[in-house]
């Protein structure tokens, strides 16, 4: 605005050979300004493509990694090995089998935990192992892993049989990897409630920095046909639910429900510790919105996820490239981190390290983060020699990538 003020001024006081003479001098002057111009904006591009992602690089450690998470010792050596090999991500469990891995009021009170898991110390194994990584720079994010799911065993299906949900003929569980299972019923509000206050425990009762939900926090398509949702169903719609338990309106019912829940419970995280990371590893859309009534695109739509990370076990590199390229995943990843699961093995069935590395550089290829399932078959329970195994996970990232914690 002033510039344009003094060049009006110039020009009611200036006669034409004035201004003619002005210029002569003016170009040269105007030329350089532009000059210094490109530079300056040219020396600020870099500094902005040189900013960081947020990349995860993360490792899943289950119940199979007990051995180690209750040894501080071991636990450390794990910390350590991570660190050094650039890992910023540990995702411990923290619910499987309709129990707790940690001291819990809530599950007590409940009647649900006969017993607590505790290390070799008698220590929290689950504040041990946040208070060593997070020594070593890397982010701890408890994992709910069981979700909705339980053995029929369990003190919880036992002392809460109203809780569960069953099929059309009456059956209530059906096989999952975790073995003969039932489901807890997502739509009921004392089911609500009660995994709310158990993840509200976790991230009060920790310095943790998030919680993370996977494919079990969802319900297989055939279930929901028990009274409790028989008559909400019906009451909301004038009608019976359908027969066919894949009828479209009815599987869009049913996932409504659990994001409506999925949308007050990360509410509720958020309004207990605001920073937390609100995290989801669901399988890829088709599946579990159509087999598991788990819209997580919409839970992400509706900005309640804070990263994502797609389950994509698939030993066939070919399928493996297929699934990681979805338009979903291409989505997610413009406005959050997105990391894709990778089974680095089980005990019965090891993956060789060759197969590991050819999915992490086609990750990698495409600018998306990795997280493995799990800790021990990384290289102990492995089909190469611990040095070579442990080499070939050197090598995934050559460089360092930190996560910043939010205070």
């Amino acid at each position: 605005m002033k510039l344009s003020f003094i060049v009006q001024s110039w020009r009611r006081r200036c006669t034409a050979a004035c201004r003619q003479t002005s210029l002569k001098y003016l170009f040269p002057i105007l030329i350089l300004i532009s000059f210094v111009t490109v530079l300056l904006v040219d020396s600020f591009t870099p500094a902005i493509a040189q900013l960081p992602r947020q990349e995860i690089r993360g490792v899943w450690m289950t119940t199979n990694d007990f051995d180690t998470l209750k040894d501080r010792a071991k636990v450390q050596d794990a910390v350590s090995q991570l660190r050094q090999m650039n890992f910023n991500t540990i995702y411990p469990v923290v619910w499987n089998s309709g129990y707790v891995m940690y001291p819990s009021a809530i599950a007590q009170r409940a009647g649900i935990q006969p017993f607590v898991y505790k290390g070799l110390d008698g220590h929290d194994i689950l504040a041990d192992l946040i208070n060593q990584a997070h020594r070593k720079g890397l982010l701890v994010i408890p994992w709910f892993e069981f979700g909705f799911m339980t053995p029929p065993t369990s003190e919880l299906a036992l002392n809460y049989p109203d809780w569960f949900t069953q099929k059309r003929d009456g059956s209530q569980t059906s096989i999952s990897a975790g073995g003969e299972v039932m489901w807890l019923n997502p739509f009921h509000p004392q089911v609500q409630q009660f995994i709310t206050n158990l993840v509200l425990e976790t991230v009060t009762q920790y310095d943790a920095d998030g919680i993370q939900f996977d494919d079990h926090m969802s319900l297989p398509y055939e279930f929901g046909y028990d009274q409790y949702t028989v008559a909400l169903y019906t009451q909301e719609t004038n009608n019976a639910p359908p027969t066919n338990p894949q009828d479209v309106a009815w599987v869009q019912w049913r996932a409504d429900k659990i994001t409506a829940f999925m949308v007050q419970l990360n509410q509720a995280v958020k309004q207990r510790k605001p920073q937390a990371i609100f995290s989801v590893a669901p399988n890829y859309y088709d599946l579990a919105y159509k087999f598991h009534l788990q819209d997580w695109l919409s839970w992400m739509r509706q900005n309640i996820v804070d990263e994502l990370i797609v389950q994509i076990y698939r030993p066939n590199l070919q399928s493996f490239v297929a699934n990681i390229s979805r338009p979903e995943i291409q989505e997610a990843q413009q406005i959050i981190p997105t990391a894709i699961g990778i089974m680095a093995g089980l005990r019965n069935n090891p993956v060789p390290i060759q197969q590991i590395k050819s999915q992490v550089r086609a990750v990698q290829e495409r600018r998306l983060g990795v997280t493995f399932f799990y800790y021990e078959s990384l290289w102990n329970d492995a089909l190469e020699p611990l040095n070579e195994r442990q080499a070939g996970f050197e090598n995934l990232f050559p460089s360092p990538a930190l996560r910043a914690r939010s205070e």
